[in-house]
C-alpha cells in the first residue's frame, strides 16, 4: 500500500524557498557599463528637451491642451472607477510599503542589507531630484490652468514632472535591478515598465497631468535607476558599518559578566586576585590552583620553628618504661603518713 504523501503547490513553493541559498554568491552587482552610461546620457538628453519644449510653449504644449479639452474621462466613463484604484500603483506611500515588504524578507533570507539600502537610495533620490524640479519649476495642472495655450510655468504648481509616473519607475523599477537572474531581470522590467506606462496615461486620462508631465516623470524615474550603480560603493560601506555596529552590540550583550567575589578594584585599577603571579583576573585566590599552593606554602614558612631534641630518635617499643616516684595523690595536712604494717592487737594467751 502506498503511503507517500502528495505535497500541495504551495508546500512545493515553500520547500524550494528553503533551499534557497543564504548570500548568494552568484548575484553581480551592477556596475556603470559603457552601455549604461550612454542610455544615461541619452535619457538625461531627453530630460532636457522635455524641459525646453515647454519652456518654449512648442507643440508639446498645444498637444497637452488638446488632450485637456478632449477629457477622456468624459469619452470612456466605463473604467473610471478601475482607474481611480490603478493609480495608486504610483503613490509613494502605497507603493513604497510593497516593496519594503518584499525587499525586506529578501534582505532577511540572504543576510543582507543591500536590497533595503538600494530602495533607500533610489527613494531619496526620487525626492530630492523630483521634488526640486517640482518646485523650480511651478508648473500649474489641467484643472488649474490660467491661460489657454500657455505652458503655465513658475505660478506656483507641483506637477512637473509627473511625481506618481517617476514613482512607479523607480518603486517597480528597482525589483528588476535587485534581480538575482538575467531571466528574472527582463521580466520585472518588462512588467515595470508596463505598469509606469499605465500610471502615466492614467493621470492623463483623470486630468490631473499634462502629457508633458507624464514624459518628464518617465525620463526622470529612469535617470534614477540608471545611475544606482555609481552609488553601489556607498551602499556596501553603510551595510558594512551597518553590520559592525550589530556585532558590537551583540558583543557586549553577551559579554561575560565580572564575579562578585572579587569586590571592588584596588586604587591601581587591577583585580586583587591579579596580583599574584599566575591568578586568573576572573578567579578568586581560592579558586585558583596556583595561587593557592603559593598561599599553603607562606602560610607554613610563616609559623615558629620547632625546638626537637638531638640525636637519633628511637621507635615507640625500644623506650625503657618509667615507674613514677612517689604517690601522684596530692598532699593533705590533716592526714598522717601510713605506716607498712598495720597496727592490729595482739590476742593474750
Amino acid at each position: 500500500m502506498c503511503t507517500e504523501r502528495f505535497l500541495t503547490r504551495l508546500e512545493r513553493v515553500f520547500a524550494r524557498l528553503d533551499r534557497e541559498p543564504e548570500r548568494p554568491a552568484h548575484i553581480n552587482v551592477p556596475v556603470m557599463s559603457r552601455h549604461r552610461v550612454v542610455l544615461f546620457a541619452a535619457t538625461l538628453a531627453f530630460y532636457a528637451a522635455i524641459v525646453w519644449a515647454v519652456l518654449i510653449t512648442s507643440w508639446l504644449v498645444r498637444l497637452d491642451w488638446q488632450l485637456m479639452f478632449f477629457r477622456p474621462y468624459q469619452q470612456w466613463p466605463e473604467v473610471h472607477a478601475f482607474l481611480d484604484y490603478y493609480v495608486v500603483l504610483g503613490q509613494r506611500g502605497p507603493t513604497a510599503v510593497m516593496v519594503a515588504a518584499w525587499l525586506g524578507w529578501r534582505s532577511w533570507r540572504q543576510h543582507t542589507l543591500r536590497p533595503l539600502l538600494a530602495l533607500g537610495v533610489s527613494l531619496l533620490l526620487l525626492n530630492v531630484t523630483v521634488g526640486a524640479a517640482k518646485l523650480g519649476m511651478g508648473r500649474l495642472g489641467p484643472h488649474y490652468a490660467t491661460s489657454i495655450g500657455s505652458n503655465e510655468m513658475w505660478l506656483g504648481g507641483d506637477i512637473f514632472p509627473s511625481g506618481h509616473t517617476a514613482n512607479a519607475v523607480v518603486t517597480w523599477g528597482i525589483l528588476a535591478y535587485l534581480a538575482s537572474t538575467p531571466r528574472a531581470r527582463r521580466w520585472l522590467s518588462a512588467l515595470s515598465a508596463v505598469t509606469s506606462l499605465g500610471v502615466g496615461l492614467t493621470t492623463v486620462y483623470l486630468g490631473t497631468h499634462w502629457l508633458s508631465d507624464v514624459l518628464l516623470g518617465w525620463a526622470a524615474g529612469l535617470l534614477i535607476l540608471l545611475a544606482l550603480p555609481w552609488f553601489e560603493p556607498l551602499i556596501a560601506r553603510a551595510e558594512a558599518w551597518i553590520l559592525s555596529l550589530r556585532d558590537a552590540w551583540w558583543a557586549r550583550q553577551n559579554a561575560p559578566a565580572a564575579s562578585p567575589a572579587l569586590g571592588p578594584a584596588p586604587a591601581g585599577g587591577l583585580p586583587s586576585a591579579t596580583a599574584s603571579v599566575g591568578a586568573s583576573p576572573l578567579r578568586s585566590p581560592a579558586q585558583d590552583p596556583a595561587t593557592a599552593r603559593d598561599t599553603s606554602v607562606a602560610a607554613r614558612s610563616a609559623r615558629p620553628p620547632l625546638h626537637l631534641s638531638s640525636g637519633p630518635h628511637s621507635t615507640r617499643s625500644e623506650r625503657i618504661p618509667v615507674t613514677p616516684v612517689g604517690s601522684r595523690r596530692p598532699p593533705h595536712s590533716d592526714r598522717g603518713p601510713r605506716s607498712t604494717t598495720s597496727a592490729r592487737p595482739v590476742a593474750g594467751g
